[in-house]
Parts: C-alpha cells; sequence; structure tokens
C-alpha cells in the first residue's frame, strides 16, 4: 500500500472543556509533586486521560462514529495499518496540539485491507494511541506531550506490570513512547504526516 493520506483537522470542542472537570480548574503548577507521581499510571493520569477519551469522543474523533481518514501502511509498534488526526484542541482550559492514531491489526492485499477498514473499522481496530500537548510544565523535558494508549472501547492499556499507559510513558526508559518518538525529526515528538511520505 503506497499511498499516504493524513486528515489535518482543525476543531475546538466546546464540550471538550466541560468533560475535563475538575481538571480544568486545577493547572499543572498548581498540583503537588506527590499527585504528578509516578511519571505514568497513578489516579491524577488515569483520570485525565479518561476524561481526554470522552472529550475527543464528543468531538467525533474517537469512537463508533469517528472521523474516518483514508487508512495507510503502519510501521511498529502502532499496526499494519493506520489512520491519522492532527488537530488544534480545546481540553480542561488548555488548548494545544492533538495528534490520534488509530491502529488496525489487519494484514492482506491493498484493496482487501483498505475495503475492511472501510466497511468496518471497529471490528479490526486494534488500539488507539493519542499525544496531547499539556501546559508548561507537564513534562518540560519533553515538549509537555501526555500520552496514552486506549483500547478501541476507550478503557486504557496496561504494560505487563499492569500500569495504564496514560501520562509521561516510559519517562526516562530506553523503549517506549517517549523513547521512540525521540528519533522524530525536528525535535517536536512528531512522526508527522509531511515524514511518513515516501
Amino acid at each position: 500500500m503506497k499511498r499516504t493520506v493524513h486528515a489535518l483537522v482543525t476543531a475546538t470542542a466546546a464540550a471538550a472543556i466541560a468533560a475535563g472537570g475538575a481538571l480544568a480548574q486545577q493547572s499543572v503548577a498548581e498540583k503537588s509533586a506527590a499527585e504528578m507521581e509516578p511519571p505514568f499510571s497513578g489516579q491524577a493520569n488515569v483520570e485525565y486521560a479518561r476524561a481526554l477519551w470522552n472529550a475527543m469522543e464528543n468531538a467525533s474523533f474517537v469512537g463508533e462514529d469517528s472521523i474516518v481518514t483514508f487508512p495507510y501502511v503502519g510501521t511498529p509498534p502502532h499496526g499494519a495499518v493506520l489512520e491519522y488526526i492532527e488537530t488544534e484542541f480545546s481540553f480542561a482550559g488548555h488548548t494545544d496540539l492533538l495528534i490520534v492514531k488509530k491502529n488496525y491489526a489487519i494484514e492482506g492485499e491493498e484493496e482487501e485491507i483498505e475495503q475492511a477498514i472501510l466497511n468496518d473499522r471497529m471490528e479490526s481496530l486494534d488500539s488507539v494511541t493519542v499525544m496531547f500537548r499539556r501546559e508548561q510544565g507537564y513534562d518540560p523535558d519533553h515538549q509537555n506531550w501526555f500520552w496514552a494508549k486506549y483500547a478501541p472501547s476507550g478503557a486504557l492499556a496496561t504494560n505487563p506490570k499492569g500500569m495504564a499507559l496514560a501520562g509521561r510513558v516510559a519517562k526516562g526508559a530506553d523503549q517506549g513512547c517517549i523513547a521512540c518518538h525521540q528519533a522524530a525529526g525536528g525535535g517536536d515528538y512528531i512522526y508527522s504526516h509531511d515524514k511518513f511520505a515516501e
């Protein structure tokens, strides 16, 4: 599958701010160090990730009736086929860049794959990975990105130790979201639409 087509969307979901609930009332700077630990998993990161999923679903970026983009060939660890949305997004009183990557575990010939996804995307959807650039001070060493990996239902995925994949995932590790995306050109941690072109 040589075609590489992506969706760049500009959207601000008013409902997203309300979905953030108490999160909108408290900036990262106001949270204690204890609330910010551990780097990923932990109550604060899990609650934020759940509220973020609800806001993305309200904006039709995830879920049964989400925006459809054209599938393209994926790369590990995300999946054989991907859909991509990159947009400015408002959530919990903060507006910044949101990246949603739908990861499909499906194989076959190009036309078969495209038809399978376009006919029943939820059937072959394996996971949804998300990057949302949070407020200044959240993780300045890594461009303040919040990372999350969800099942198609919106439940948070976990690592082999049972830790929820939400927050500064695998910060300080040799593998994981942050380590992988450090290799993206431009120092912004984004393997963006133009960087996929062959």
